[in-house]
């Protein structure tokens, strides 16, 4: 079938569309979120200055030669892990993270730019013809990839950003064509992480079922002892999260395992945002008629909470168009996966896919509380230049890799 040149063919508008409904969802909370604050009324001019200044990336991005992408692949990745590496020593500390660094009057996260810096070197190193990712030895220097982003990242500390690199990794990791136990080597170590959370016994069961399942596989004796070597280590990993966290950082998980063990503390805002959510009914109480959000009973709302005033002020309805128009942008960046040019291509739109979607459930899941509170941003709709500018980046690769697809969407 010849490929028509008509603007739908080459611009994915659904896509496009998609997006800027959720800027405009922002937009319009982040005004009601900062109406009555008497500091944070300027920051709904500077989310339409990021917003400006990050669509403009896109359109840059999406004219850009399609081998651009596979050429910085590897450039990206590297100054990525110098500007995480740096901001340890220079970044500026806030909410108990060095994560940020300073330009003039403006900051950045280097570890907003460094997601993109992993997808992209992620998708060169998976394609590699040379490249077998079932091979052990591949299949660990990829986690090592992954795995060197993310300990840089915790030592700021940031967790909820290394559960989103961790996430990156382990989907594309799995999208290449990792047999299954491959997967089990890659998703065991977090099991027992996460078991370890809850106490020695849980611990030791999960490591128990481990050998359990090393046994079913029946690798050779040195493959099974490397593994379950790595998943004894993974075990300790808690002890050491626990030395580098800050304090609320800590209470913030323990209030996760037990929500009413500091409901003035740590669980406040997670509290209050079931509160608001819950108050706005089927239609909500109206725009800038939110009692929690114009009373600002959770600080800071622009951000990780953003969407509690959108079910506050605008109900049930408001927010499930919200998820509506989250799941036609997911699904559409699927789809699309699925036609790109090459594997390089459909790797580099899963990663952004699942960062997207990592961002989009924790976040959800923290104003519903039914996840631990760990500073996710709401991808296009919360306030933030860094984290926008980055994700209208990621847009611009995707519609790039759209406009040099080799087969047309129906």
């Amino acid at each position: 079938m010849k490929i028509s040149y008509k603007l739908q063919d080459k611009f994915d508008l659904v896509t496009f569309f998609s997006v800027l409904a959720l800027l405009a969802i922002g937009l319009v909370s982040i005004y009601s979120a900062t109406y009555n604050h008497p500091t944070a009324k300027g920051n709904l001019d500077k989310q339409l200055i990021f917003t400006a200044f990050s669509l403009i990336v896109l359109f840059l991005i999406y004219w850009l030669p399609n081998t651009t992408f596979k050429m910085i692949a590897l450039p990206s990745y590297i100054f990525s892990l110098l500007f995480l590496i740096i901001v340890l020593f220079m970044g500026k500390t806030i909410y108990g993270a060095k994560s940020w660094m300073g330009v003039g009057v403006f900051g950045f996260q280097p570890s907003e730019f460094a997601k993109i810096g992993l997808i992209l070197f992620l998708a060169r190193w998976l394609t590699d013809t040379k490249r077998d990712i079932n091979n052990l030895k591949d299949l660990l220097s990829t986690i090592l990839i992954g795995f060197v982003p993310i300990f840089l990242i915790m030592l700021e500390p940031d967790m909820g950003t290394s559960i989103v690199f961790a996430g990156i990794a382990l989907v594309m990791v799995f999208w290449s064509g990792l047999n299954l136990f491959g997967l089990f080597v890659v998703l065991s170590p977090g099991i027992i992480l996460f078991a370890s959370l809850f106490g020695t016994i849980p611990f030791i069961f999960a490591l128990i079922l481990i050998i359990v399942a090393l046994f079913f596989f029946k690798q050779d004796l040195f493959t099974s002892g490397m593994v379950l070597v790595i998943n004894i280590a993974a075990g300790f990993i808690y002890e050491f999260l626990i030395k580098i966290l800050k304090p609320h950082q800590v209470k913030r998980l323990q209030s996760f395992i037990d929500p009413a063990s500091d409901p003035l503390g740590s669980g406040y805002n997670a509290l209050q945002a079931k509160v608001a959510m819950g108050s706005g009914g089927l239609f909500g109480k109206g725009f800038l008629q939110g009692n929690q959000t114009q009373l600002r009973f959770i600080p800071e709302q622009w951000t990780d909470f953003i969407y509690c005033v959108v079910g506050e002020e605008f109900g049930f309805i408001g927010s499930i168009l919200t998820l509506m128009i989250f799941l036609i942008l997911f699904l559409r960046l699927f789809n699309i996966s699925a036609f790109a040019r090459d594997k390089f291509g459909t790797l580099t739109i899963v990663g952004i896919l699942t960062l997207f979607f990592i961002h989009f459930t924790i976040n959800i899941g923290m104003n519903l509380g039914i996840t631990p509170v760990i500073g996710l941003p709401l991808p296009f709709v919360s306030y933030g230049g860094s984290s926008l500018i980055s994700n209208m980046l990621l847009i611009g690769i995707v519609l790039n890799i759209y406009r040099n697809r080799k087969h047309i969407i129906d």
